[in-house]
């Protein structure tokens, strides 16, 4: 039986509409990706620190107290309901500090205009790291006031904030005195309600690409 033209117009159309709905059902039906919330017994050991590596629920990012690179009083509650990135650095650091710069400025610049989120960078040298240099250093980098925080102020207290709050390095730990150092390239993703959702590699472009698709699926989940 031959076909008329009207009868292939109707074939094509039935099966362009078939095909609609198979990929709208794919999309409806697929699992949306979800980020994890990290606990401290969730990791590895080494990260924590032992009088808390057994929690294993509700942990949430230690309350602080210090100076931004204008002199002002940065504590938690500067971070209320928002997404930010934390990560640990010196200024006079001549290696990866120098990779994970660049990234934060990618960050900032991918994020500029989004009034939730903020970069949030601690000296781990504060000592040297005084609120002028700081000023300097930022300047440098371009950080925008009120969206790239970087910190400086007591060493115990951000040497604590990288071992029980944000748990950014592998060492045996230490008390923050003088003799203490920490380096890490790590960068942590944190959520409104102060939880850790990632670990990125400071130092890699595809790791903070990963971070920045993250950031938008976790605004999306909110």
């Amino acid at each position: 039986m031959k076909m008329q033209r009207a009868d292939w117009i109707k074939i094509i159309l039935v099966l362009i509409v078939f095909g609609s709905g198979l990929t709208a059902s794919y999309y409806m039906l697929k699992p949306q990706r979800k980020l994890p919330v990290y606990n401290p017994s969730e990791l590895d050991r080494r990260l924590v620190d032992e009088s808390i590596q057994r929690q294993g629920r509700n942990h949430r990012t230690l309350p602080f107290a210090l100076l931004n690179q204008y002199g002002d009083t940065i504590t938690e509650k500067n971070l209320e309901g928002k997404i930010y990135v934390a990560d640990f650095f010196f200024t006079t650091c001549p290696g990866i500090c120098k990779d994970m710069a660049v990234q934060k400025r990618r960050l900032q610049t991918a994020l500029k205009d989004d009034d939730q989120f903020v970069l949030v960078s601690h000296s781990v040298t504060p000592e040297i790291d005084s609120v002028p240099v700081m000023k300097e250093y930022a300047e440098l980098q371009g950080a925008i006031r009120g969206k790239w925080h970087l910190l400086t102020g007591d060493k115990p207290q951000i040497y604590k904030l990288a071992r029980q709050s944000y748990f950014a390095v592998l060492d045996e730990g230490g008390n923050g005195d003088e003799n203490d150092f920490i380096h890490t390239e790590n960068f942590i993703l944190i959520d409104p309600q102060k939880r850790i959702r990632g670990f990125y590699d400071g130092t890699s472009k595809e790791d903070v690409n990963r971070l920045i698709e993250d950031i938008e699926l976790l605004k999306v989940s909110l």
